[in-house]
């Protein structure tokens, strides 16, 4: 009996091994006023060693590119589109195109013009991840920042 119990353990522990979810990146946000009616969002990135995620700027036909929807609010408008630093840029065999891309950080940047003394940016970022060997899935990320 105790044989079944020890194997059972063991074959659960591989299982949950295996079962785990490989989440490389982690997202963070802030925002920073830069004068009246007016601020900075920051949505950061932070990359696992010998991963990397691609820039919004990215052409079409390679990996798919960072992007950002923003809910529509009566509290705040865009002013211009989300901006990034400049990118690596390198030639990727797997796609067949010069790729734009981040590792370990980024730090994307949105400018915004608020309607009112505060308001509560939502929205949702669409990512995907890669290293060396393999890309996961493109996974989209909701967020909500506030803005006083």
């Amino acid at each position: 009996m105790k044989k079944i119990t020890l194997l059972i353990a063991m074959l659960s522990a591989g299982l949950s091994l295996k079962a785990q979810i490989l989440e490389p990146v982690k997202w963070s946000y802030g925002c920073k006023s830069t004068g009246p009616n007016e601020a900075v969002l920051f949505i950061k990135a932070t990359i696992d060693d010998g991963w990397h995620i691609y820039s919004v700027n990215q052409k079409d036909g390679g990996p798919v590119k960072t992007s950002f929807a923003f809910v529509p609010s009566g509290d705040y408008t865009l002013n211009g589109k989300v901006t990034e630093p400049k990118p690596i840029t390198k030639y990727e065999k797997s796609f067949g195109i010069n790729v734009n891309y981040f590792a370990r950080s980024v730090i994307f940047q949105q400018k915004i013009r608020l309607t009112g003394a505060k308001a509560v940016v939502k929205g949702s970022l669409n990512f995907m991840v890669c290293n060396d060997e393999k890309c996961l899935p493109p996974e989209d990320v909701d967020f909500s920042i506030p803005v006083e």
